[in-house]
């Protein structure tokens, strides 16, 4: 984790194990499987990022996984350990807008960001609940099917961020395809940024 700042890396999402991911392929489920067999937990996991901010405070952390293990953990001693450790975001995939309550409210409360998820088949009618309380910026999950299993097109993407389905000012950042040759937005879609576009001294801004 301390080298992929000086490797390039603008933004660290930070992976919470989990032993049922249910939004994931075969890649980050063996991944899941084999932290968890060697005994990391959401604390151990929130302890790497207290770690990392020791020497690195300008790099964004943003904790992505599903919400059994922070129910588990507790809301409040989790929002409380991770705004403590130095995260800036959650992205947590099983928690959709209808459940605001259980985490996004008291999060954006404490100063965390909660980042929503939109996909390629996010319609008109769906957007707008989507945005309503996104904060930090919005992951465009940029392919349909599992991460890695096909390369996305990027007109898709730039076509979300042109302003045709967007009715405010947010930003995006594309993901969910480690088989991306390049994930460089359009210049002309500046709402479509990239990872650097979200690093500043202070990380991501407050929620």
């Amino acid at each position: 984790m301390k080298a992929l700042p000086e490797a390039g890396s603008d933004v660290i999402e930070l992976g919470m194990p989990f032993s049922d991911p249910m939004a994931d392929g075969p890649a980050i489920q063996l991944a899941g499987q084999r932290a968890l067999k060697g005994g990391q937990t959401l604390a151990k996991t929130i302890q790497m990022a207290r770690d990392f901010r020791k020497f690195d405070d300008s790099t964004p952390i943003v904790l992505m996984g599903y919400y059994n293990p922070i129910y588990i953990y507790g809301v409040d001693r989790f929002l409380d350990d991770a705004l403590e450790a130095g995260i800036d975001g959650l992205i947590v995939v099983d928690l959709p807008p209808e459940m605001d309550d259980e985490l996004c409210i008291p999060a954006i409360a404490k100063g965390v960001n909660f980042i929503r998820l939109a996909t390629p088949t996010t319609d008109e009618k769906r957007l707008p609940a989507v945005l309503k309380n996104t904060s930090g910026f919005v992951y465009y999950v940029s392919m349909n099917g599992i991460t890695g299993s096909a390369l996305p097109d990027p007109s898709v993407v730039s076509g979300l961020s042109s302003g045709s389905r967007v009715t405010r000012d947010c930003r995006f950042a594309s993901g969910s395809a480690s088989r991306l040759q390049n994930t460089r937005a359009p210049s002309e879609h500046p709402r479509t940024v990239s990872w650097s576009a979200l690093q500043s001294s202070t990380r991501l801004p407050p929620a």
